[in-house]
């Protein structure tokens, strides 16, 4: 079934949707309830509703039966809105500054892949970001984001951008819009590009999937990343992707592998790196949860000790994640009672992350602000 809108819960409110769309609206609860109303009496949907989408997204829905038009989406106890999930983490650039130590093919199949999703939509899900590795790889992506799509997500699919020229993908997009593709460009040239991703033809492939997602109309957002392969282009990648007409955010200051290895510092441009802003806190573990290949749940990509087996647990795992998220947000291994702890510029796991990598202190902590000349 093809919804033309979502009503949902979030957080303590409730949006109207449409799938592709970056605007929503909110609606009050009694609105959200009159839409579950008649999608279960069959009956009109409500004219406040069509009003709406012509208001903010300029389609016309009046008339038509609720059931079919809006997907009304339950509401769940669990209190998590956001998720993001490494499909697999198989790829096809072998970037120098990539987080991942190790990249296989490999992760869950089919069956526990539908059931991965579907613990995510019970545990209220909405905004769900597919990753890897190049998540368009594996071999189920096109039904687990089809699947996605129709459990009522807005899906941010995070790629290289050197497969979205597939016929097969485009149709995919065309008739389940994404919130967003979030395309990684590694440099404005050739050399630059292929450099970085030690992958000869990976700008060739970069360059064809992108022209064919602007063709397409997509939603794209480009990641400038700055590394010192290709520091002398960082002004020709955003012109480029100003010349699009693509939303971008460049980023200059990679962090350690998940498992502390420094070699993502390596690649770094020192010309570029920017001083990060303190850490304000986040709701990881409360209201967002992050899904390895294999359903191991951890609080996110970063913080990823005490993992929740998903398969093994089922969604009453989740209910465990809040304090596991609270232990290790604490200042422990060397941070415990420092008086700068109030402007730490990093959380407690990526903190340790670096430590684990034997990281210059200023890289990540104030405290090597002075030793650094700052």
């Amino acid at each position: 079934m093809v919804h033309a809108l979502i009503a949902s819960p979030f957080l303590d409110g409730h949006l109207l949707l449409k799938p592709g769309a970056r605007a929503g609206a909110r609606i009050p609860a009694t609105h959200y309830e009159a839409l579950r109303q008649a999608t279960t009496a069959g009956s009109a949907l409500p004219t406040w509703a069509a009003q709406t989408a012509a208001d903010t997204w300029g389609i016309d829905l009046s008339g038509r039966l609720a059931q079919g038009t809006v997907l009304v989406r339950e509401p769940s106890p669990y209190g998590y809105c956001r998720a993001s999930w490494e499909i697999n983490l198989g790829c096809n650039f072998g970037c120098k500054h990539c987080y991942l130590p190790e990249r296989p093919f490999s992760g869950l199949g089919w069956e526990d892949k539908v059931r991965l999703l579907d613990i995510m939509r019970e545990a209220g899900v909405l905004w769900l970001q597919i990753t890897g590795g190049e998540p368009t790889l594996d071999a189920d992506f096109h039904d687990a984001y089809r699947y996605a799509w129709q459990a009522g997500m807005m899906l941010t699919i995070s790629t290289n951008g050197s497969r979205l020229w597939h016929p097969d993908l485009l149709e995919l997009f065309r008739d389940h819009p994404p919130y967003r593709l979030v395309v990684s460009m590694y440099g404005a040239s050739e050399d630059a590009f292929d450099t970085l991703t030690q992958r000869r033809g990976a700008w060739k492939g970069f360059r064809r999937g992108v022209d064919a997602a602007r063709e397409a109309g997509l939603p794209l957002r480009i990641n400038v990343v700055v590394t010192q392969d290709n520091a002398a282009e960082a002004d020709a990648m955003a012109a480029l992707a100003e010349e699009w007409n693509f939303e971008h955010h460049s980023y200059t200051n990679m962090t350690p592998t998940i498992s502390g290895g420094g070699e993502p510092l390596l690649a770094q441009s020192a010309a570029h790196l920017r001083q990060r802003k303190p850490f304000a806190g986040c709701n990881a573990g409360h209201t967002f949860f992050h899904a390895d290949p294999h359903a191991k749940v951890s609080i996110c990509k970063v913080g990823r000790d005490d993992q929740i087996d998903l398969m093994a647990e089922g969604i009453d795992g989740l209910t465990r994640l809040g304090a596991i998220a609270d232990r290790l947000m604490l200042r422990t291994g060397g941070c415990g009672g420092c008086a700068l702890s109030g402007t730490c510029r990093v959380c407690r796991p990526l903190a340790k992350h670096y430590q684990e990598a034997k990281a210059p202190l200023h890289s990540y902590c104030q405290h090597g602000d002075k030793e650094n000349g700052s």
